[in-house]
């Protein structure tokens, strides 16, 4: 346990001192690369036409990043050796659509070489999936640097969809990030898919008295239940994370109201009195909920933490 804190202590430091050496700004590339939003939008209106999970993979996948090291593109890197890298770690390994950006990084490359970090390129892509799944648009600050380290180890620093609001709160205030950012980012649950996995504690043996976590609807419960056995073999099976699961809403909030979310996080978020004003009044609002999470969005892509600007997204320099 002590070495899992000290991990987590030194990342923290890491977060701190390259957010001081690292500023962002909105103009990064005016002069050396001014199509780059064009291209990164371009890469993923295409993708996403093609495979409708596209946008919520790439939001996964920016949070994802920003969690270990950084917004440091350390999560594109590929395994090399005896080293795993993170997008081999248990956490990561149902995330997908690496290619959109790699696709968009090319064309980055052949007009502006050398000069777009692949950290940068995902950021605006998580923008983008927002923004074409209905949500909110926001000028995305850049000038990240891509990370030379990539440890499937470290991604047990990731918050679980199991955790307890306690241990949601350390996890994201160790990254600076508060409470109302908990709620508000938490909220990109409205899109995407769950493996039976993640929220397989919650219908099954949930503890010495119940079966079925009591703060489950009973007819949710019952429901995930036959799509996900208890002793389930079935390789995909699982549950969208809520029914408009393609568009970007405030449905995820109305639902934790109604106790059919899937994680035991987003139940979570009921438990303490500042959240769950909070839960209650993104579930009101559209509005307040976007205006917030592009607040909360901005403040968790500025945790900078690279090195370098890569040529291959998937490889170091």
């Amino acid at each position: 346990m002590a070495s899992i804190f000290t991990l987590l202590l030194s990342s923290v430091l890491i977060f701190s001192v390259s957010l001081q050496g690292n500023a962002l700004s909105l103009n990064y590339y005016e002069k050396t690369c001014p199509d780059l939003d064009l291209i990164v939008t371009d890469a993923v209106k295409s993708a996403a036409t093609r495979d409708k999970t596209v946008p919520a993979a790439l939001l996964r996948m920016h949070f994802h990043d920003c969690f270990i090291r950084g917004c440091d593109a350390s999560v594109l890197l590929n395994s090399k050796g005896s080293n795993k890298a993170e997008k081999d770690g248990p956490p990561n390994v149902s995330l997908h659509a690496f290619y959109v950006i790699d696709n968009a990084k090319k064309v980055v490359e052949a007009q502006c070489p050398g000069v777009v970090s692949c950290a940068d390129i995902l950021a605006l892509a998580a923008r983008d999936a927002v923004a074409i799944s209905g949500g909110p648009t926001w000028d995305v600050p850049k000038g990240r640097k891509d990370g030379r380290i990539s440890k499937a180890s470290e991604t047990i620093q990731l918050p679980a969809p199991t955790f307890n609001i306690s241990q949601l709160q350390q996890s994201f205030s160790q990254r600076g990030l508060s409470m109302d950012d908990l709620v508000a980012l938490s909220g990109g649950h409205t899109l995407g898919f769950s493996h039976c996995s993640s929220f397989q504690n919650r219908i099954h043996n949930f503890s010495a008295t119940h079966d079925i976590d009591p703060t489950i609807n009973p007819t949710f419960a019952a429901s995930l239940r036959s799509i996900c056995p208890k002793n389930n073999k079935a390789k995909n099976a699982g549950a969208t994370m809520d029914p408009s699961s393609t568009t970007f809403d405030n449905t995820y909030f109305k639902l934790i109201l109604q106790g059919k979310a899937l994680f035991s996080s987003d139940q979570a978020l009921l438990t303490t009195t500042g959240t769950k004003n909070l839960v209650s009044k993104f579930a009101t609002s559209k509005e307040i909920f976007a205006q917030a999470f592009v607040k909360s969005m901005i403040k968790m892509s500025s945790i900078t933490g690279g090195q370098e600007i890569r040529k291959d997204c998937r490889v170091v320099n």
